[in-house]
């Protein structure tokens, strides 16, 4: 059994920690909390909210879009901060390819018609003229061979506009029309980089009749793209380890997260220089503790663009050292006001991908109960941040944020008169505590204690973050 495997299995056995664990039996069951909030200060006492609130002033001066130089001095910022606090840092770079649409303009002309189409976001720029041939909905296996050499006819729907442009792509056709299956909109759309055939959307009348058009007798179309593509662009993680003294080290490594990229136009108070504030508080607070556990914490680029980064550091883990990882705390959009509605827990809740309880939801919902928030935090299923892909590698790991969100999410109004200080106390709070609870030497990694923590109750909800 791995050591996280172990982990997991303790924190759900039931059972309780004597007076110098993280929780003591007290009658009739009840957990002491006295107990363990001795050791919970040790870190919340610690904690600066004006430390936070200044960090996500500076950071939102100006977007942190990936591949821009705002993002580049956000990070070197953040590493510098980092590198003050004792931290093994590290800015890791890497490529991804941004869309481009500048003075976009397209044309699909049949029989000296302009159809007037929407440019697929990153769309090929380029012209072609070839015969049309109607794919349906480009489902992969249906695709018939005789499309090499000609201009695609798709119907939307079933399947990503990506996996359906690869399918002609891959039997050889030359150009996309692809027409919507409702409404009378033609603007959706999007292409994948290297995907260089020109790709157009079109609405759903205009493609039906060039179905019916089809059955009369073949046609050539000409598609024109032009001001559309990609361009390569550099985009960093930034991340900072503190590994124990080699006689203490359990070999297990505990990691907290944020994204330090906005979108564009975007200054990103709350999305995500809040999660970020958390972030480098918690490793000062935490930089000269006593631990038995590696602590990495860790900013990623890219988030807006896919979870680019917090994929790409996730590549460079090798599978041993994955399995040492014991849970990842990702934060993301933890103080806005306006977030959160009247939701118990002051509208925080943990996410995870599959919608099921893990450590470190059993740990940071009982860390709830203990801090400031004074209880029990509840949890949900959505993806859709950076704990993804490390779900996808077998590790325990949430997302922290106050859902619904708020009406300035992904506007120029996420701004920092829009920060609630207690929100970033209450976040703060709860994950440090939950993250110490793993990482101080009185519980070495929680697997060699004698008993392990009794998981609070704590419930489902199906809370969708309503944007």
């Amino acid at each position: 059994m791995s050591k996280k495997k172990a982990l997991s299995v303790l924190l759900t056995a039931g059972l309780v920690l004597s007076v110098n664990g993280v929780y003591a039996q007290g009658p009739e069951g009840a957990p002491n909390l006295n107990a363990a909030s001795a050791f919970d200060n040790k870190i919340i006492k610690k904690i600066s909210v004006d430390n936070m609130y200044n960090t996500i002033d500076l950071l939102s001066k100006e977007p942190r879009t990936a591949g821009t130089d705002g993002e580049l001095k956000g990070a070197q910022y953040i590493k510098g901060q980092f590198e003050k606090y004792g931290y093994e840092t590290e800015l890791q770079p890497f490529k991804f390819y941004d869309v481009v649409r500048n003075n976009v303009s397209g044309l699909v002309e049949i029989g000296g018609q302009n159809l007037n189409p929407y440019v697929f976001s990153g769309s090929y720029s380029g012209e072609v003229t070839a015969d049309v041939m109607h794919v349906g909905k480009a489902i992969a296996g249906t695709v018939p061979d005789s499309v090499k050499g000609k201009i695609a006819l798709i119907e939307r729907g079933d399947i990503t506009f990506v996996e359906k442009i690869q399918n002609v792509l891959n039997k050889g056709a030359v150009g996309v029309i692809m027409y919507n299956n409702s409404g009378t909109s033609n603007a959706f759309g999007q292409a994948s980089y290297g995907q260089n055939i020109p790709a157009v959307a079109i609405t759903r009348a205009q493609g039906m009749a060039l179905v019916e058009q089809l059955k009369a007798g073949p046609f050539t179309a000409k598609i024109k793209v032009s001001g559309s593509g990609f361009l390569e662009k550099t985009s960093y993680n930034v991340i900072a380890k503190m590994k124990p003294h080699k006689n203490k080290d359990t070999g297990q490594i505990v990691m907290i997260g944020a994204h330090h990229d906005s979108v564009p136009g975007g200054p990103g108070a709350n999305d995500d220089a809040s999660g970020v504030s958390a972030v480098l508080e918690l490793a000062r607070v935490m930089a000269n503790m006593p631990i038995d556990t590696e602590l990495r914490f860790v900013t990623f680029g890219s988030e807006e663009k896919g979870l680019l980064g917090s994929y790409h550091y996730a590549s460079t883990l090798s599978s041993e050292e994955a399995d040492r990882i014991v849970g990842h705390f990702q934060m993301d959009m933890i103080g806005s006001k306006d977030a959160g509605g009247d939701n118990k827990a002051n509208g925080l809740i943990m996410y995870t991908i599959d919608g099921k309880k893990n450590t470190v939801t059993d740990l940071a919902s009982a860390a709830g109960l203990r801090t400031a928030l004074g209880e029990v935090v509840p949890y949900g299923q959505l993806g859709r941040s950076d704990h993804q892909p490390f779900h996808e590698l077998g590790i325990p790991a949430a997302l922290f944020i106050h859902s619904p969100l708020e009406p300035w999410y992904h506007t120029p109004a996420d701004t920092i008169d829009k920060i609630d200080k207690n929100k970033l106390q209450e976040t703060a709070e709860i994950v440090g505590a939950a993250v110490y609870q793993i990482a101080r030497p009185d519980t070495p990694a929680l697997q060699h204690s004698r008993v392990a923590p009794k998981p609070v109750d704590y419930d489902f909800e199906n809370r969708p973050p309503g944007a």
